[in-house]
């Protein structure tokens, strides 16, 4: 039976989109190149995960400089997310105007704050996400309250939110995506990149799979690999053509929606080129792959040789106080929340420490995560080359990364830790990817308008990452699932009243 709509991802964007569309009583096929996660020993194990790479998937891309190198992009049912740290947090007001940074001018975007605000609503109601307002000088203003309250502080945790405060900081409550008890109960263990594999989190395959399919009309369909679109003379998507056991073959749908990542997404468009479109699908503009943005990113250390700390889990704050402001000129650094609490095999796999001393390190150390905004350029970009990804990621504003990191040091030397260390993350993980398929206004230098429809392609969406303008300082995917929420009502009121 042919489906109304064809989604192509079950990440954040495409799970979301399913939900929403789901109680429509329209077909809605999810088309997913991996399988469901399944519970294993190595789901909480940090030596398989960190170290081992039990769960990162055989593929390589090619960076800037033609070296191949493993992404760490995962393809499971629920996508990236079932990695993810769980934080669904909502751009801040002043991210979606033009802001300048020490590295440049964050360009805004082509709506408003208030235009996603109703869905950022809807999307913390549907992610079941914990928070509070009132503590976060940044946090903008919600129409209504946070559906549970926040994760609790452990003692430790507690101890240091008391000692940010003293020291003139606004340490707030992460929002986050998880059912404390049922993590828990399967281990002891961070959620912070573990995979979660027994419902613990609000991930795109425990909430928004889940919630589409309580609808016999969603299907989802895994190992099937999309791996070209077809368009015909007028520019409609008449097939989406897919791998699935070895074999070829051709879905068709009067709707298709793209929501594979930004990468994925971008490499997808480049590879349907044929005659009409020698560039790729939905890139009249040029701008399929470019503008590739990824945070600029950095763990760091407190450490007090003296001080133990036993939490588990870890990440329940954050501090903005730097967001907006605190560097030259007043410029913004970006955002400071927990990472989940590191152990010894996982700071071994990532440093050259030998494990005795890692685990040292690990023991007496609060984990932070430094995070400052990558700002688009048209030559930060994915491409096709013999066809292998090309990931040419050209950072930007790293000069206030860095002043965000050494305010964040300053900080906790006076809160009373006398060792804190730091590393910036590399380009082998790009879990925060966006900007390949830009959201605009003008259909010559973006390429999908502000419902996520492309330009080119009037029956083609794209939900991911891929279209956001600018990446903020901020986790990406409550922007995403609420985009998904507003493109979706879009479609309802009007490709399906047609």
């Amino acid at each position: 039976m042919t489906p109304d709509v064809i989604i192509i991802g079950s990440g954040i964007g495409g799970s979301t989109m399913a939900a929403a569309l789901a109680p429509t009583g329209k077909r809605v096929l999810i088309v997913e190149r991996g399988e469901r996660l399944l519970d294993t020993p190595e789901a909480r194990d940090p030596d398989a995960i960190f170290r081992r790479g039990h769960f990162r998937p055989k593929e390589t891309w090619l960076d800037g400089n033609d070296k191949a190198f493993n992404p760490g992009n995962y393809y499971v049912a629920g996508g990236n997310s079932k990695f993810f740290g769980a934080v669904l947090m909502r751009y801040r007001r002043e991210d979606f105007s033009k802001l300048k940074h020490l590295g440049g001018t964050a360009p805004g975007w082509p709506i408003s704050y208030d235009d996603l605000e109703p869905d950022y609503q809807a999307a913390e109601t549907l992610f079941r996400v914990r928070g509070t307002t009132g503590e976060d000088p940044t946090e903008p203003s919600h129409s209504g309250a946070y559906p549970f309250p926040p994760v609790p502080d452990e003692p430790v945790i507690a101890d240091v939110r008391r000692r940010l405060k003293a020291v003139g900081l606004h340490p707030s409550s992460l929002p986050l995506g998880v059912d404390l008890n049922r993590w828990l109960a399967r281990a002891k263990t961070p959620w912070d990149a573990f995979p979660d594999t027994t419902g613990g989190k609000s991930d795109a395959e425990s909430i928004g799979l889940a919630t589409a399919h309580e609808y016999a009309n969603v299907t989802l369909t895994t190992s099937t690999r999309a791996v070209r679109l077809i368009a015909d003379a007028a520019g409609k998507i008449t097939g989406v053509e897919v791998v699935k056991d070895g074999r070829m073959e051709i879905l068709h749908a009067p709707i298709v929606v793209l929501s594979a990542g930004a990468v994925q997404t971008a490499s997808l468009l480049l590879a349907s080129a044929d005659s009409r479109h020698p560039k790729g699908l939905a890139n009249s503009s040029d701008q399929v792959g470019r503008n590739f943005m990824n945070h600029n990113c950095s763990a760091v250390l407190a450490v007090h040789p003296f001080r133990k700390n036993e939490s588990v889990y870890q990440k329940t704050l954050m501090i903005n106080d730097f967001y907006l402001t605190g560097g030259a000129n007043g410029t913004p650094l970006g955002n400071i929340q927990l990472l989940g609490k590191i152990s010894g095999p996982i700071l071994a796999s990532s440093s050259p420490l030998p494990l005795p001393l890692a685990s040292w390190i690990a023991k007496r150390s609060v984990d932070f995560y430094a995070m400052s905004e990558d700002l688009p350029n048209p030559e930060s970009r994915v491409t096709l080359a013999g066809g292998n990804i090309k990931l040419d990621w050209k950072r930007s504003n790293w000069d206030g990364h860095l002043a965000l990191v050494g305010k964040l040091k300053s900080m906790l030397r006076k809160t009373g830790f006398p060792i804190v260390l730091s590393s910036a993350f590399d380009r082998r993980t790009p879990s925060h990817q966006c900007g390949t398929a830009r959201m605009g206004n003008d259909p010559r230098t973006s390429v999908v308008d502000t419902t996520c429809r492309s330009f080119d392609h009037q029956n083609l969406f794209i939900v991911d990452a891929s279209v956001l303008p600018t990446s903020g300082a901020v986790n990406p995917a409550l922007t995403i699932a609420a985009l998904a929420l507003r493109t979706a009502r879009h479609v309802q009121q009007n490709e399906f009243a047609v």
